[in-house]
């Protein structure tokens, strides 16, 4: 073999190699200089990417760092300043927490409350208040010592169910014992709930509720009497109501 193609043989080789490892980087396809002609459109495998990008406006910056969202995930994010205004106004957390919280009002306050309205708790009849309420300490998530069960402190919806049985019952009881409670006379007279025309009264419902009525409780109170077959049935549901509400935190 002649020097001339020996030389020719060993740039074919040179060139043979550097194909193979251009092909073996690019996983068999052929890409850069190897065609100079093709496009990324040609290569379906090709990442690509629409847009516009500027260096300038990717750096971070005053007026283009990534700006932090309100809301995540639907729940409101309050201002610091916000909070910080509030907590001096209202006092610290931990005080604020043990005003605004509400759990299950517990059995022995249920008829604390009762009897604070006029419900004789001692009754023997079946149907009563009373008794129904002394039968109800289960249900209503009394504790039990004997089996060393606790109080629960959620209001479920057994408890629920019969804590407004209990002051649906005990409604006529109220209506008709609430002006000779001590704490609702003024100077030795009794208020009541519901005046000569059978509508809701506000100093009734004060003393009912424990805090001043508003109009929107007088307001609730006539549309149960409205709403209701009797004058009688629409009563004892609007006072029922009230006690309810005043019980449930609603």
């Amino acid at each position: 073999m002649s020097p001339f193609s020996t030389k020719h043989l060993g740039v074919l080789a040179l060139l043979a190699l550097a194909g193979c490892a251009d092909t073996a980087l690019t996983g068999g396809r052929v890409s850069g200089s190897a065609m100079p002609n093709a496009s990324a459109a040609d290569d379906p495998s090709a990442v690509r990417v629409q847009g516009t990008f500027s260096p300038v406006d990717s750096a971070g910056g005053i007026v283009n760092t990534f700006h932090h969202p309100q809301a995540l995930d639907g729940a409101e994010v309050d201002d610091p300043r916000e909070v910080l205004a509030r907590g001096s106004e209202e006092g610290p957390i931990a005080y604020t927490t043990r005003l605004h919280g509400c759990r299950k009002m517990r059995y022995d306050t249920v008829g604390r409350m009762l009897a604070d309205v006029g419900v004789d708790l001692a009754a023997t009849e079946t149907t009563s208040a009373g008794a129904l309420y002394r039968r109800s300490d289960q249900a209503m998530g009394a504790p039990n010592y004997a089996a060393r069960v606790p109080e629960t402190i959620e209001l479920t919806t057994a408890s629920a169910s019969r804590l407004f049985d209990v002051l649906v019952q005990a409604a006529p009881e109220v209506i008709a014992n609430l002006g000779s409670v001590p704490r609702c006379q003024v100077a030795g007279t009794g208020v009541t709930l519901f005046d000569a025309d059978g509508q809701c009264n506000a100093d009734g419902l004060t003393c009912l509720l424990g805090e001043p009525a508003s109009a929107d409780h007088v307001a609730l109170c006539n549309a149960a009497l409205s709403e209701s077959p009797t004058p009688e049935k629409g009563q004892v549901l609007a006072v029922a109501a009230l006690l309810a509400a005043a019980a449930t935190c609603e």
